[in-house]
């Protein structure tokens, strides 16, 4: 009869403390936020893109670099192809055409799962480098391509992976072989990767790396995603898709990062993009991120773009700029 009665109360703890934790999940999900939509009379869907894009960066020129076919175990796919990655001219007499990128030899393009991107121009001969987050069988490495435009084609040149480096989301390049990672989880992978999004803990964070040190800068994140930097080089920006914020870091001279300010966004923030000439920040933002584990194609999670900032340190969000319930949007501009 004891022994009856400790189960019976285990059960009922564990029911209660899964159900509070579902209840929290729901809260950081926005799982009750209504989509209000809305739509810029430009704004339409890019062909050849059916399975839309993880991540794009846009070079000077305004020619546009993008990944897509990412596939994560927690979240639906629609596609079995390996991850591509295009280019796309944003000029204005372009007729918005992708073009699909070569990928040369020494590079195993049949495993290719891109999520986030980046480029460095390395000032003393113009090259520009291509670091792209790859998660080969859901393993995390960072590649490294030399992007040659005028070929259409990206040169395999490295494939970097570090113990610290086990759950990359975002990445942005400050080196020829630097950068700053997120990691959006605590653990590698698996069964303890869907716990953890359950237990919704502070416990994923910011790497930098170089060829001479790795070491984890900042953490203390509920899901740490997008990451960007300041036309200055001087601040890290840090998206915290279930805390709703963004954060802005300052880069010390020892490459460690030093908290400024938090900017509440009041929505899933994705992946951040950092207008060059007036610094303001384009932040991809999921409204109810419930529905994108539920996946119901009677009804779609959607998406919206905020803006947020003037000048390099963003005090508030500005506007919120676009809404789609999408149906009409396959690509993010984030």
């Amino acid at each position: 009869m004891g022994k009856l009665v400790v189960i019976s109360l285990f059960v009922a703890a564990l029911s209660a403390f899964v159900g509070e934790r579902v209840i929290n999940l729901r809260r950081r999900t926005l799982a009750s936020r209504k989509l209000v939509q809305t739509h810029l009379p430009n704004c339409h869907p890019i062909k050849s893109l059916e399975y839309g894009s993880e991540d794009l960066t846009i070079l000077p020129n305004g020619l546009a670099i993008i990944s897509t076919g990412l596939k994560d175990p927690v979240l639906p796919s629609y596609s079995d192809a390996p991850g591509k990655m295009y280019t796309l001219d944003m000029s204005e007499d372009s007729r918005m055409k992708p073009v699909e990128l070569r990928m040369g030899r020494g590079f195993d393009l049949d495993s290719f799962n891109p999520h986030g991107i980046s480029v460095y121009t390395d000032e003393t001969d113009n090259s520009v480098y291509l670091f792209v987050v790859n998660h080969p069988q859901q393993k995390t490495q960072v590649e490294i391509f030399l992007f040659v435009e005028e070929d259409h084609s990206l040169v395999y040149v490295k494939t970097i992976k570090h113990e610290f480096l086990h759950s990359v989301n975002d990445i942005v390049a400050v080196g020829v072989e630097s950068f700053y990672a997120t990691n959006d989880h605590y653990f590698g992978g698996g069964t303890l990767n869907t716990l953890e999004i359950l237990l919704a803990q502070p416990w994923s964070n910011v790497v930098y790396y170089s060829p001479e040190e790795v070491k984890v800068v900042a953490e203390g994140f509920y899901m740490a995603n997008g990451i960007n930097i300041s036309p200055d080089k001087r601040h890290i920006y840090v998206a915290d898709l279930f805390d709703h914020n963004i954060h802005v870091l300052e880069r010390l001279e020892s490459n460690g990062l030093a908290p400024v300010k938090v900017v509440e966004v009041g929505s899933l923030v994705d992946n951040i993009y950092v207008d060059p000439e007036t610094c303001d920040l384009w932040i991809g933002c999921h409204p109810n991120g419930w529905k994108l584990f539920l996946n119901d194609p009677e009804d779609l999670p959607g998406s919206e773009v905020k803006a947020a900032g003037l000048q390099y340190i963003p005090t508030t969000v500005r506007e919120e700029t676009h809404q789609s319930n999408g149906l009409r949007v396959d690509m993010d501009w984030t």
